[in-house]
């Protein structure tokens, strides 16, 4: 994913990510993952194995690369008109999304990464969703927990959870997002009264 950087949007450059990243995502649909190489990506994208190798330098990467772009959110979180609320239905959409086949697949991919970018974009995404979140609830002047407390209390659970034991259930996510709204400060709640 290193290869990226610095290149310009649109173009021939743009026209190749767009069909290496369907050719994968295709592939994925009617192939065993192990299964799929550069070279077998390469002919259903309609380049050489050489651009890919030189663009992402080799599988796992360029897996990572569409894994971060299938993870990025296309819509802000669900607006219930209550920031707890919200919170919740994000958490429980976040958690039933990671945990799916697909979910883990792509969590498992941006892992696999050298080096480590696609994982931060992952977290600043999710941080990205959470501040629209808590930013509505300040608007509505609701006391609201500070987001790296959310990502410690609610993200951090339920991302170790799907990697490492079962997903957690709706009951475990409202736990979760119970215990991060006691975070909220006294001092807090009188500010915005």
């Amino acid at each position: 994913m290193a290869g990226r950087e610095g290149l310009r949007p649109g173009g021939r450059s743009a026209r190749v990510q767009a069909s290496v990243h369907g050719a994968v995502q295709a592939l994925m649909t009617r192939m065993e993952r192990g299964d799929i190489t550069i070279p077998v990506i390469a002919a259903e994208a309609g380049v050489t194995p050489s651009t890919i190798y030189r663009r992402w330098g080799d599988i796992q990467e360029l897996l990572a690369d569409v894994a971060v772009e299938r993870l990025k959110p296309d819509m802000e979180p669900v607006a219930t008109g209550n920031g707890r609320e919200d919170l919740l239905a994000w958490a429980e959409q976040y958690a039933e999304e990671m945990s799916s086949k697909p979910g883990r697949e792509m969590i498992r991919d941006v892992l696999a990464a050298q080096d480590g970018s696609g994982a931060y974009q992952c977290c600043n995404f999710t941080k990205q969703q959470i501040e629209v979140i808590a930013e509505r609830a300040k608007g509505r002047g609701e006391a609201f927990p500070d987001v790296d407390a959310i990502m410690d209390r609610v993200v951090s659970p339920i991302m170790y959870r799907i990697l490492f034991g079962e997903a957690p259930d709706a009951a475990h996510v409202a736990r979760l997002v119970s215990g991060a709204m006691e975070l909220i400060s006294p001092a807090l709640v009188g500010e915005l009264a």
